[in-house]
C-alpha cells in the first residue's frame, strides 16, 4: 500500500462514522438537556394532577357524578371514574391543545437557532454532513420529541388510571363495548395519531428556527404562533378558514374511539399536517440552504 493510499483511506472512515451517528448524537444532545427533560416532567404530570382531581372530586366513587368536556372536545373525563383507560384518552385531550404544542414549539424552535446561538453551526456545517441532511436531521430529532412527549402523557395516564381507578372493558363513545385489550390498541393509536398531528407545528417551528439566531426569540415566536392560531380557531366569524389551520382537526382522535372508526376527519387532519410539513419544511429548506452562516 502505497503512502497516498493510506493518507486516503482515513477519511471516508469518518465520514461513515459520521454519517451513522448524526442522528444518535442529534438524539443524545436533545434528551440529554435540563430543558427537555423537564418539558417531558410538566407533561408526564398533568395525567397525575387529572387523576388525583377526579378522586378527590367523586371521593373514590368509581360511580360518582364526571364532567363531560367542554366546547368541541371530547368528553372522556366522565368515564375516568368507571375505567381507569379513560384517563389516557382524557390526559391527550388536555394536553394536546397546549402543553404538548408548546413543548414542541420550544424544542423545534431552539433545533437552528440554538446552535447558531451557542456558536456551533459553523462546526457542524464543517463536518461531511451538508446544510440538507443537517436540517433533516433535526427536524427528525422534532418528530422523535412528538413521538416521546405523547407517549409520555400516555404511559404517565395508564398508570395513574391503573392505580386510582378500576381497569376492564369499556364503552365507546358510540355506546358499545370493547375488551380492554382493544381498548389498550385504540389508547396506542390514539397516541400516535396525536404525535402526528404535531408534525406541522415541527414544521413551522424549524422554519422560524433558522429565521433568527436567537434560539429564544425562535421558541418565542413559536409558542406565540401556536397560541395566536388557537385564538382565531375559536372565532366563529373566521370558520371559513379555520379548516385551514394546523389545530383544527387536532381533537379528531375521539373518531377512533367510535364503533364504527369514523374516519373523514381523521384523514383531514393527517392530510393538514402532511400539508404543512411540505409547505415549512420547504420553506425552512430554502432558508437554510441560502443562509449566510456566520455563527
Amino acid at each position: 500500500m502505497s503512502r497516498a493510499e493510506a493518507a486516503v483511506l482515513p477519511v471516508p472512515r469518518r465520514r461513515i462514522t459520521l454519517r451513522g451517528t448524526l442522528f444518535g448524537n442529534e438524539l443524545l444532545t436533545t434528551f440529554r438537556r435540563w430543558r427537555t427533560l423537564a418539558l417531558l416532567a410538566v407533561v408526564a404530570a398533568v395525567p397525575v394532577l387529572i387523576g388525583i382531581a377526579v378522586r378527590i372530586e367523586t371521593g373514590g366513587d368509581g360511580g360518582g357524578p364526571g364532567r363531560g368536556g367542554g366546547g368541541d372536545g371530547p368528553a372522556f373525563i366522565s368515564q375516568v371514574t368507571n375505567n381507569g383507560l379513560f384517563l389516557v384518552f382524557t390526559a391527550l385531550a388536555a394536553t394536546l391543545p397546549f402543553f404538548l404544542p408548546m413543548a414542541i414549539g420550544v424544542i423545534a424552535g431552539d433545533s437552528v437557532a440554538g446552535e447558531s446561538n451557542a456558536g456551533t453551526l459553523r462546526y457542524l456545517l464543517v463536518a461531511p454532513a451538508g446544510r440538507t441532511r443537517l436540517l433533516l436531521t433535526k427536524y427528525a430529532t422534532v418528530l422523535t420529541f412528538c413521538l416521546v412527549a405523547t407517549l409520555t402523557v400516555a404511559v404517565s395516564a395508564l398508570v395513574v388510571g391503573a392505580l386510582l381507578f378500576p381497569l376492564g372493558d369499556l364503552t365507546t363513545i358510540s355506546g358499545t363495548r370493547i375488551t380492554f385489550a382493544d381498548g389498550l390498541v385504540r389508547a396506542f393509536l390514539i397516541a400516535l395519531v396525536v404525535a402526528a398531528s404535531l408534525i406541522g407545528v415541527a414544521a413551522l417551528g424549524l422554519f422560524v428556527s433558522t429565521l433568527t439566531g436567537s434560539g429564544i426569540a425562535a421558541m418565542a415566536t413559536t409558542v406565540g404562533l401556536l397560541i395566536t392560531v388557537q385564538i382565531l380557531d375559536q372565532i366563529p366569524q373566521l370558520h371559513a378558514m379555520q379548516p385551514y389551520f394546523f389545530s383544527h382537526y387536532w381533537l379528531s382522535f375521539a373518531d377512533l374511539m367510535r364503533e364504527p372508526v369514523y374516519w373523514d376527519d381523521l384523514r383531514k387532519n393527517l392530510g393538514l399536517q402532511a400539508l404543512y410539513a411540505v409547505v415549512f419544511g420547504s420553506a425552512a429548506w430554502a432558508r437554510f440552504t441560502t443562509k449566510d452562516i456566520t455563527a
